[in-house]
């Protein structure tokens, strides 16, 4: 076995292998079931003869071994490999997907009554438990952001939200699909006899040793209710201020909006633009033992030590607007508000950041300038608003191309001009190409493209005057803001993003 040589480490006697940078011989791989590898952690990685070069997390295993023996009718011989590895390289070739058409092919084959008996529940339906924890395994290790189970008319679709884009994973007859909702809602402590409204809700599981958190919300369909997850790492942390991928520009005057002592910065963008992670890396900043921070949100994403958070419970009258009202009797500093939604909730957050507090939320517009307007159009005065804001930061979420695989290109320099892209001689626009590193994507993970607009006097003249948000934003343009759509260039002038992908985000 040339990759196994006598200077790799050895662990309980035999050599370790780093399974990862490993050519792995799939045929040998595929000759043990997913459930096997599963169950003993093995994976087969190459063939000698009759001889099965076997990676294993615990070498030591004799009962594994012989299991695989009695699989393949081959002798196994054992490597030691690293756990995380070992599981990332199962994932890789025993996708959940087959075991998942497997169940799905049992399960629509049972008798149709039995099936259709929506109040099945019992903990004891292994076949459907098991269903729906590999949907959720799977989504973690495909790096979902959201499942969406959707009843149809002939079949129940499942799909992932992965890099900002929705695809399809399983499509499952509609005979389990009373049992695989039930048991989501049992998992998420709602009501099961409900079906009539929606109802939200929050799941927990542990996935390779981490804590992953889900929250779910039903949807009543004229097919049945749907169910979105959306995939929580609660293990996760806030990210460092470098890692936000800001610019120049944008990254000095959100360092300056934060860092004043009171005031309010808006976050604002589309659902699942990841407006709550750039505002912990704000609080992250600024959080000392001498700062009082309190959050109030719904839900709580990530728990992060020194400071005080705030679940919302609508159910318990614990809204954003009675919960901020409680929070100001409690010596804030620093104050967080997970979403302004309605006009008490903006009205107290605007008198809090005009009353000595520094204030961070999150607001749904389509841009940094909209969201002046916006908080007029609630109902706060303008004057009012033209004082207390201090800074607006729009975001999108765009993905990135995978490292491994993009190539440079050429494009029409007519093009590039009616598009406003200026390339410099130095610098090469990169297109997506696809590998089995980014699942023939070409892209892999996400950044974000900012645009950050600073209140100034200018700006809170216009915004006085009750000036449209076109003006506000021509406004701050010639006063050096970077709109969305340029930050998208520079990211694509730097080789991270791909223009079709800035299009796609960013007005």
């Amino acid at each position: 076995m040339s990759m196994i040589t006598s200077k790799d480490n050895d662990v309980f006697g035999v050599p370790f292998v780093e399974i990862l940078e490993y050519p792995i011989d799939r045929e040998a791989a595929l000759s043990v079931s997913a459930v096997l590898c599963r169950r003993h952690r093995v994976l087969p990685i190459a063939r000698e003869g009759m001889t099965l070069i076997v990676a294993m997390a615990d070498p030591g295993d004799i009962l594994a071994l012989d299991d695989v023996s009695a699989a393949t009718r081959r002798r196994a011989r054992p490597v030691a490999v690293d756990p995380k590895d070992l599981a990332t390289a199962i994932d890789r070739y025993h996708r959940a997907d087959d075991e998942l058409s497997d169940l799905s092919n049992t399960l629509g084959g049972q008798s149709e009554a039995a099936s259709l008996d929506e109040d099945a529940t019992d903990e004891d339906d292994a076949p459907i438990v098991r269903f729906v924890n590999l949907l959720i395994s799977q989504a973690v290790q495909d790096r979902a952001s959201d499942i969406h189970v959707e009843p149809g008319e002939k079949a129940l679709r499942v799909r992932y939200r992965i890099d900002g884009v929705l695809k399809e994973v399983q499509s499952v007859p509609t005979s389990i699909q009373a049992g695989v909702i039930s048991r989501l809602k049992i998992m998420a402590e709602l009501d099961i006899a409900e079906r009539r409204r929606p109802q939200d809700g929050r799941i927990a599981v542990l996935h390779q040793g981490r804590k992953i958190d889900l929250r779910v919300a039903t949807l009543p369909t004229v097919y049945g209710e749907k169910v979105v997850m959306r995939i929580l790492d609660s293990s996760g942390s806030a990210k460092s201020i470098g890692a936000l991928g800001m610019m120049g520009r944008n990254l000095n005057a959100f360092k300056a909006s934060y860092e004043r002592p009171n005031g309010m910065l808006l976050v604002t963008g589309p659902t699942g633009s990841g407006k709550s992670t750039t505002l912990y890396t704000a609080i992250q900043e600024v959080a000392k033992p001498s700062v009082n921070v309190i959050t109030v949100e719904d839900p709580v994403e990530y728990r992060m030590a020194g400071i005080n958070q705030v679940q919302i419970n609508a159910k318990a009258g614990l809204t954003f607007a009675s919960a901020l009202r409680s929070i100001l009797r409690s010596d804030p500093d620093v104050v967080l508000i997970g979403e302004i939604r309605d006009h008490e909730t903006a009205q107290i957050a605007v008198e809090a950041a005009l009353t000595g507090h520094l204030v961070m939320s999150t607001l749904h517009t389509n841009d940094a300038p909209s969201a002046v307007t916006r908080l007029v159009e609630m109902g706060i005065e303008p004057y009012l608003v033209g004082s207390a804001l201090v800074g607006v930061v729009a975001q999108r979420l765009a993905r990135r191309l995978c490292d491994k695989c993009k190539k440079p290109t050429h494009y029409d320099e007519d093009y590039l001009a009616k598009i406003g892209l200026l390339i410099e001689e130095d610098e090469e626009v990169f297109v997506p190409v696809g590998c089995s590193h980014c699942a023939n994507t070409g892209y892999r993970g996400r950044l974000a493209i900012h645009e950050v607009m600073t209140v100034s006097e200018e700006v809170e003249r216009l915004t006085v005057a009750r000036s449209s948000a076109s003006e506000i934003g021509r406004a701050a343009v010639r006063e050096g803001m970077v709109s969305l759509r340029q930050d998208g260039w520079n990211k694509v002038a730097a080789g991270l993003t791909s223009i079709e992908e800035v299009l796609r985000v960013a007005v």
